[in-house]
This record gives C-alpha cells, structure tokens and sequence, in this order.
C-alpha cells in the first residue's frame, strides 16, 4: 500500500472531523486580527471540535504567543493550529516494537465491547505478519463466545494460530496456553484478547490480575504491552474509559479506531494532551491493513484541514 494511499483513506477518515473544526474556525475569522476575542473564540472552536478544554487552553497561549495582534487569515490560522495540535501529538506517536526477549512478546489489547476489540487485534497482527514477525493469537474473552468466533474466524483469515477454549472457561488458562505453545513455536508476539465488560469493574479487575499472576510465573516482564482500544466515535467519553482502564488494568498505550465516519476525531488531541500515553496506531477503515502508525503531523495537518 503506497504511502498516498493511505494519506488519502487518512484525510477521507478524518473528513468529518475536518469539517467540523475547519467550519468553527472559519465561524471565528470575521476580523483579521488575533486578539482576545478572536483568541477564545478559537478556543471554543477547539472545544466544540472535541480536543478538550486542557488541549484547546493550550494552543490558544500558544498563538496568543507567537500571533498575538497580527493580522491573521483563516488558512494562516488553519495553518498554525495544525503545528499546535503536532506539538502535542509527537511525543505521544510511539509504534508498537516487538523487542522482548525471551520470547514471545505479551500484548493484552482490552477494550469495551464495541470498541473494535477483535478486529483491531487481526489488523495488529497482520500489521506484525507485514514485518516478518510471527504472531499467535489469545482468545481471552471468554465471556463472549461471539468474541472467540469472531477471533477465530480472522485467524484463519490472515493465517495465524490462535489458543481459544470453551465459553465461560477460565481466561488465564488460555493465556498461560497460548504463552507455553508461543514459545514452543518460537513465536514473537502472542496477542490476546481480554473480556471487555465494564459493568462489574472488580470482576474485570480480578481477572486481568488474575492473568497478569499467570503471565508473571512464566515471564517476569508479561505483559510487556496493555494497549486499549478506544472508538473515537465516543468522543470525550473515550476519556472516561482510559480513566477506568488505566486504573483497573495500567494500560501503557492506546489505539483509537473507528476515525472514519465521526466528526470526532479530535478526542486523539484531548487524550494526548490529558493523559500524554502512547498512541500506537489508528484506524480508518474495515480494511485489514486500515490500522497504521500514528503519524502525528500528518494527523494535526488533516484535523486542521490543511493536509
């Protein structure tokens, strides 16, 4: 896949979001000079936009800054924006690197039911497959026999083996499983599915400590990886969900799904900016290869509709 092409599905993806911000922010730029009113003006543009108050306060000191009393027009603006919401996306585009040794690497991917969980676990490990890693999957949700299915049927569509057991059987012993067959087969990374409920938060809480005990007797360093999936189409109350997650499980990454066809997007901003994890990737799409890095100034440069 060209490097155009996904540029392209990125802009198309991002095509609401744009909209949304670049229609705010055209709204604010009837004068021409950046001065405290068109300046939180272009604040609540950003908030309405969904990048957040603590994000949208910060880009507005930062044009405040370095434009203050200039005359501005809306592509300049446009323009500067975008370099505003780079400066909070970098230090948070972190790929996911399959590093551990030994191996496998651990990755438990959690995430509400919903969220693109299982879809997002076949495109990371088609994405692992793509660099000559090889990958096994977990089926840990249990809970769900939609969940194992499902998992079981993209397995066998990208041609990985996949460690699954009955409905309502014990998660850790999948897990523990599919630790022991990964490093029998010299396999490098072992992704696993969690159960993603969040209606009883200490049930979820035992059984993800209840892995992690598991993991710990055979490899010290399992998990190596926590990421969560989160569907942008949630807007701020994706928020909300790293909140929970992060305590219930310490999440240290996060993927967001589902950019294409919400006029949301901007939540990336407003998760960077509060919670500053590490986005690993991003989808755009159903596709199997609509999962990719995060780049974060082409990103900044599609929100701000400039790209």
């Amino acid at each position: 896949m060209s490097e155009m092409s996904w540029k392209d599905r990125l802009f198309g993806g991002f095509r609401k979001t744009s909209e949304r911000l670049s229609t705010n922010l055209t709204e604010v730029v009837g004068t021409a000079k950046l001065d405290d009113s068109t300046l939180d003006n272009v604040e609540d543009a950003l908030i309405m936009s969904d990048l957040g108050p603590s994000a949208a306060a910060r880009i507005r000191a930062k044009l405040a800054e370095k434009k203050f009393g200039l005359n501005i027009t809306e592509t300049e603006l446009k323009e500067a924006v975008a370099e505003e919401i780079a400066e909070i996306l970098r230090p948070v585009a972190v790929p996911i690197e399959i590093t551990a040794f030994p191996r496998p690497q651990v990755l438990l991917v959690i995430g509400v039911n919903g969220s693109g969980k299982t879809t997002t676990i076949a495109k990371l490990a088609h994405w692992f497959q793509e660099d000559d890693y090889g990958v096994m999957l977990a089926a840990g949700d249990t809970f769900r026999a939609a969940a194992i299915r499902q998992l079981a049927t993209w397995a066998e569509r990208i041609d990985v083996p996949i460690i699954r057991g009955p409905e309502g059987g014990d998660p850790a012993s999948i897990v523990f499983d599919g630790v022991k067959a990964a490093t029998e087969q010299g396999i490098d990374a072992l992704v696993v599915d969690t159960a993603g409920r969040l209606q009883n938060k200490r049930e979820l809480m035992d059984e993800l400590a209840k892995i992690r005990k598991v993991l710990g007797r055979l490899n010290p360093e399992a998990p190596h990886d926590v990421v969560l999936v989160l569907d942008a189409t949630n807007g701020q109350n994706a928020l909300a969900q790293i909140d929970v997650f992060k305590e219930v499980a310490g999440v240290t990454g996060l993927i967001m799904t589902k950019l294409d066809g919400t006029a949301r997007g901007g939540v990336l901003v407003a998760a960077a900016e509060q919670y500053g994890l590490p986005i690993h990737a991003i989808g755009v799409g159903e596709k199997i290869d609509d999962l990719r890095p995060f780049d974060p100034d082409l990103v900044a440069k599609v929100i701000a509709g400039v790209a």
